[in-house]
């Protein structure tokens, strides 16, 4: 149990909820901005593609967990405030891969076949290009999910996440701060350290089997 006598075992169950949602959810916001950025800048060029990658080399430089930290400090504790953090600031190497794979599926005869024939742009991004990119955007959203999970790990044991709702961050920051650690009450903070290494090796490791899977020459030079 912890100091307040809850039981560590149901905490811990309880709070993958939060864990994994907002991991999930996030991810899933930034697949959308990132392969809609890339899917943009790679198919029309100019003065749009110069602005959107200056935006995205920008954001690239910024350290990641300072601006997540300072942008759910600005939009008030919560799942809501994490999760957009976690969105805005993990976009970037998203568009840049789907920016790279844009031009090379571009590139490819059938795109001139179709331009050839009266297909729009409309009709290029959605029909072409973006069937031959997502099995990227497929792997790139698997691979962020555990980064996405550490992230709002970290901002909940800052105490920027929902104070009323149990997670893996707020455990580990009550075990921290009622001294599980002087008072070898490894029982408090070990658990809910070991799950979020096993489910962030987990996303990794299937996000590397879908690589393989997805792209078979990667997995032969391996």
């Amino acid at each position: 149990t912890d100091y307040a006598g809850r039981s560590i075992l149901t905490m811990l169950i309880w709070g993958t909820r939060p864990s994994l949602a907002i991991g999930v959810l996030a991810t899933v916001l930034t697949m959308i901005v990132g392969s809609s950025i890339g899917l943009l800048t790679g198919h029309y060029g100019g003065l749009l593609s110069r602005v959107l990658m200056a935006l995205t080399d920008w954001f690239i430089a910024l350290p990641v967990l300072p601006l997540a930290i300072a942008l759910a400090a600005v939009l008030g504790q919560g799942d809501t405030s994490i999760t957009i953090a976690i969105a805005v600031t993990t976009w970037p190497p998203t568009a840049r891969l789907i920016r790279a794979q844009t031009l090379a599926v571009e590139a490819r005869p059938f795109i001139e076949r179709a331009k050839a024939l009266g297909a729009r742009d409309g009709q290029l991004v959605l029909r072409q290009v973006l069937p031959n990119v997502a099995p990227f955007i497929l792997v790139s959203g698997t691979l962020t999910v555990s980064g996405a999970i550490i992230t709002e790990v970290t901002l909940e044991f800052l105490g920027l996440g929902n104070p009323t709702e149990v997670s893996w961050g707020a455990m580990i920051n009550q075990a921290f701060f009622q001294g599980a650690v002087t008072r070898g009450a490894w029982w408090y903070i070990l658990p809910p350290g070991v799950a979020i290494v096993i489910v962030a090796l987990a996303f990794t490791m299937i996000g590397r089997a879908v690589e393989n899977i997805l792209n078979p020459r990667m997995a032969r030079k391996s």
